[in-house]
């Protein structure tokens, strides 16, 4: 037993360690390339009756509030903007997402840019990348706002956080731009599939979801959301309500042009 504890205090050292920026890597951008599928651990927001404690947070999810690491990001768009990410929704090159290839499907990460020190909120709904030593694939959206697009690729931090720190952080922002924060419950390519979501949320007595649709080169996606969102409490609540109907790949979102839909209070 003596031998085994100082093995392990090696292993969680090794583990903790950071990788640092190499921008000799920063080159010119280039899509996620096709992998095999694999496993991989998924964050359900609100998929529990109770929210864990923070000791609970620290000892179930050590690689999402402890995730710390510098390295090179690129983006990918067009060529995917419509097709399935790894989380099995639809990939929406104009929302807050990115791909990553440990940090749990659905989980959160604030992205600084090191050269301007611009950060941006991701959820994590894809897998990637899958070339050179790159850290991350950002969307369109998120690459846009660090300032990162024409480029193709920058130097950054990624620091994971919790859903209730994005949303926070989220919120601020918004309320600086007059802006608001709903909740996403689905993207699809088929106007059928979201109205048939819509609904099911609707029979149960739960604030009608709006769709919005959003055109590219062609391509509609159909975006379910409701809110905006008022307090933490209010959505915890209902993504708990969500999760009961088998819905908990929910993100939070701020749109520019967003009518005024069902209040979550």
């Amino acid at each position: 037993m003596n031998k085994i504890i100082p093995l392990l205090l090696i292993f969680v050292l090794c583990s903790c360690t950071t990788e640092q920026v190499r921008t000799s890597d920063i080159s010119s951008p280039t899509s996620v390339t096709t992998a095999p599928s694999r496993h991989h651990s998924r964050l359900n927001i609100g998929s529990s009756d109770t929210a864990p404690t923070s000791d609970e947070e620290e000892n179930l999810l050590p690689r999402i509030v402890r995730y710390l690491k510098q390295g090179v990001a690129s983006w990918y768009g067009p060529d995917f903007h419509g097709k399935k990410t790894a989380s099995g929704e639809i990939y929406d090159m104009y929302a807050m997402t990115a791909a990553h290839k440990t940090l749990p499907i659905s989980s959160y990460a604030r992205v600084t840019n090191l050269e301007n020190q611009r950060s941006v909120i991701v959820r994590i709904n894809d897998r990637g990348p899958y070339h050179g030593n790159r850290v991350m694939d950002l969307s369109y959206a998120a690459a846009q706002k660090l300032d990162l697009e024409q480029a193709g690729t920058g130097a950054v931090e990624i620091k994971a956080i919790a859903p209730e720190q994005a949303l926070a952080q989220l919120q601020n922002a918004a309320e600086q731009q007059d802006k608001s924060v709903y909740l996403q419950v689905g993207t699809f390519g088929n106007k059928n599939k979201a109205l048939k979501l819509q609904n099911k949320i609707a029979a149960h007595q739960l604030p009608q979801p709006e769709i919005l649709p959003s055109t590219h080169q062609g391509a509609t996606l159909y975006k379910v959301q409701m809110g905006p969102i008022k307090s933490p409490e209010s959505v915890h609540k209902l993504n708990i309500q969500l999760a009961k109907l088998g819905i908990t790949a929910t993100q939070f979102v701020t749109e520019t042009d967003q009518k005024q839909i069902s209040m979550i209070q």
